[in-house]
């Protein structure tokens, strides 16, 4: 049996960017999912001069991107927000990757978004859950790695840690 084009049904728009989302979104669009990488108006995802550069773009956001499309949105203002509602509306599913309320606080939260699409599936992805004690702090995957216990195992006998050559947390996270 094959995979290839399992999803091509399946519209996603991804607000996440980093690892973990892009990475989630990579394997959904390698499935067939058809992704639309919504990007900050500024800067675009950070990844992008996260060297090597290649021509414009780094390697990494090179590879996380593969068989996306991308738009740059300001989602703070009217405009932005308006594009972003007309979007909701063909597409199914919506990856995001801020701290807790930050789409609450955008006015694109999943009540709004329900409002504009209701069979709209809301992805979050964060460091440490929705709620709970660290919900609001933002991690990378050497935070997660150390509270998990993994740092304490790595390296030498009585020696310092050494960090993984792959990034765990965010690996796994995206899967």
């Amino acid at each position: 049996m094959t995979l290839v084009g399992l999803l091509k049904e399946l519209r996603m728009l991804d607000l996440s960017r980093l690892l973990p989302g892009p990475y989630c979104s990579l394997l959904l669009s390698d499935l067939g999912m058809e992704v639309l990488k919504v990007e900050d108006a500024d800067q675009g995802d950070p990844t992008r001069m996260a060297g090597p550069i290649r021509k414009k773009d780094s390697a990494i956001f090179l590879a996380l991107n593969r068989n996306k499309k991308s738009i740059r949105l300001n989602l703070k203002i009217k405009e932005g927000k308006e594009i972003f509602y007309k979007l909701i509306q063909s597409y199914d599913i919506i990856l995001e990757s801020f701290r807790p309320g930050v789409m609450d606080r955008l006015g694109i939260g999943y009540q709004e978004l329900k409002v504009r699409n209701p069979r709209v599936i809301l992805c979050s992805l964060s460091g440490y859950g929705q709620d709970g004690p660290y919900r609001a702090r933002s991690g990378h995957d050497i935070n997660y790695i150390g509270l998990g216990g993994v740092l304490e195992i790595t390296g030498a006998k009585n020696g310092d840690p050494v960090l993984p050559g792959v990034q765990i947390a965010d690996i796994g996270g995206g899967e």
